[in-house]
């Protein structure tokens, strides 16, 4: 292995072959991503978020109440391309994953780094938990690290050819990632700041830095004037989240604990040892304002009290700057250091595997869970049951709409058409709305974050069958509930266990109810 990744110095005519460049071992490393993604994609099942990515898909807007619409419109394009099938939505998920791999190959090469720092800085990606679960659905989070990364790209490209037209293309991607996750504003922000405290402080008075910016202004105007037609229903959810305390809030040592975990704890070495180089390493001083924007992101999510997984897209830069780092510092004499890093990245990356990637059966994962003695870090106060969140979202909903089905089917020819189905929760709704159709079932209504924007359609309340609910509130407001089937399943989320009530006659018109019922959280 040690030939393999022998380093190429600045400079230095490359002694390889186009199949064992840099370049060639990186997109090795990106076909094994996507690899791995494809493999498992439909070993479980569909995530909660995803089934309401799909039928978000069925009300193109330009905005949501908890999301921007860029993950929509990509949703909208997969179900219209390659179907509802699991691999179909998992596709291009699995594909940013890859490119993820590429582009941290790409900074590597970019901030100086040879043959063995390109592979280093790839490899890295792959064997990363958090990244592994994220880039396994079709959510926002799959496409955020690799937005984040081709706008650092720019950054590095402006810094080593002194080429201010490469912040037009900064901006411009800036206003796709306002489309696809808001918190990309903290890095312009970080980056910004960056700049300012040093020399390359000369590009803020580029006009190619501030066009781009206007036009990430332009790309993000479409979805700020549907907030704010809407009453900015984006921070009502944020407030109503940070008043009903779902988020676990994680102090400045938990909160770098967890970073060192959801990335692989064998990487730490490689990203804090990246930072370190940004700010003091001879050649990599000029890249300093990437170390600040790292420092202010994490400094600015543990301020205002953001989920760990928030600074996840900024690690492969760090990733690179490392591993560029340690090809400097090892040399050819010390080429078996890079041998041994490697074997034990791989070594722990095939252990921690069954823990962020659905490879194994839920049975075997709790063994292999409870084997390890290792806990993820939760971001949310959940009750998830045997498995963690991330998986425990893919069970029970197939299950959950049979369960329905048989309760509305029950019902008379007559009835049927007057019976809405509402759920308490936007997963619940979505999951109707997704299997509903093979059941024979109408769509789901709910007062829960986007669906409460699309309404009661037109049912009255006549007879409704309710999910997600106690029961209780639903007694004070029907004229008779029972109690007419129960949801639940060995693997799913304890909070998705309940009952369903059939409920007749409601107290008022249920579309003149419609507008107290609102819940955003």
């Amino acid at each position: 292995m040690a030939p393999v990744f022998e380093a190429v110095l600045p400079g230095e005519q490359h002694p390889h072959s186009r199949f064992a460049s840099g370049s060639a071992l990186v997109l090795y490393l990106a076909g094994v991503k996507l690899l791995l993604h494809l493999l498992t994609a439909g070993r479980y099942g569909i995530f909660r978020d995803e089934m309401y990515y799909a039928a978000c898909s069925q009300h193109l807007a330009w905005g949501y109440v908890d999301h921007p619409p860029m993950s929509v419109f990509i949703a909208w394009f997969a179900r219209h391309v390659f179907g509802d099938s699991l691999l179909g939505l998992r596709l291009l998920p699995a594909i940013a994953g890859a490119a993820l791999v590429w582009m941290a190959g790409q900074l590597a090469r970019e901030m100086g780094g040879g043959r063995f720092a390109q592979a280093l800085a790839a490899l890295a990606v792959i064997p990363v938990p958090i990244y592994l679960i994220l880039q396994h659905w079709l959510t926002m989070n799959a496409f955020e690290p690799l937005l984040w990364m081709v706008c650092l790209w720019c950054v590095l490209r402006a810094i080593n050819r002194d080429d201010p037209r490469y912040w037009f293309w900064f901006g411009a991607l800036t206003g796709i990632g306002l489309e696809t996750k808001y918190s990309i504003a903290v890095l312009v922000l970080g980056v910004m700041v960056g700049i300012l405290f040093s020399p390359e402080r000369r590009f803020l008075k580029s006009r190619w830095l501030w066009s781009g910016m206007l036009v990430a202004a332009i790309f993000a105007l479409p979805n700020f004037l549907w907030q704010l037609q809407h009453n900015f229903p984006f921070l009502e959810l944020l407030h109503n989240i940070r008043m009903n305390h779902r988020d676990v809030v994680r102090g400045p040592v938990s909160f770098l604990l967890d970073q060192a975990a959801i990335m692989n704890p064998i990487l730490f070495s490689l990203w804090a040892g990246g930072l370190p180089w940004l700010f003091f390493g001879r050649a990599g001083r000029r890249y300093r304002p990437l170390g600040w924007t790292y420092v202010l992101l994490l400094a600015a999510f543990i301020v205002f009290k953001g989920k760990n997984y928030y600074v996840v897209p900024i690690y492969p830069i760090l990733f690179a700057a490392g591993a560029v780092g340690f090809e400097r510092m090892t040399g050819r004499s010390l080429a078996w250091c890079r041998t041994a890093y490697v074997a034990i990245i791989v070594a722990v990356g095939a252990l921690l595997l069954p823990i962020a990637s659905p490879i194994l059966s839920p049975e075997n994962y709790i063994r292999y869970q409870r084997a390890l003695h290792i806990e993820p870090p939760v971001a949310e106060r959940q009750n998830n049951g045997p498995l963690p969140q991330y998986f425990a979202d893919e069970f029970g909903w197939e299950e959950m709409v049979q369960q329905v089905a048989r309760v509305y089917n029950s019902l008379s020819p007559e009835e049927r058409p007057r019976t809405a189905i509402f759920c308490n929760g936007w997963g619940q709704a979505a999951a109707i709305d997704f299997f509903g159709p093979r059941y024979g079932l109408p769509r789901a209504i709910s007062n829960h974050n986007n669906y409460w924007y699309w309404g009661p359609r037109d049912y009255t309340g006549e007879i409704v069958i309710v999910l997600g609910s106690d029961g209780s509130g639903d007694r004070r407001h029907f004229r008779s509930v029972e109690a007419a089937g129960r949801v639940e399943h060995p693997y799913s989320r304890r909070d998705e266990h309940f009952t369903i009530w059939l409920c007749r006659g409601l107290n008022q018109d249920l579309r003149a109810a419609w507008p107290a019922v609102k819940k955003f959280d």
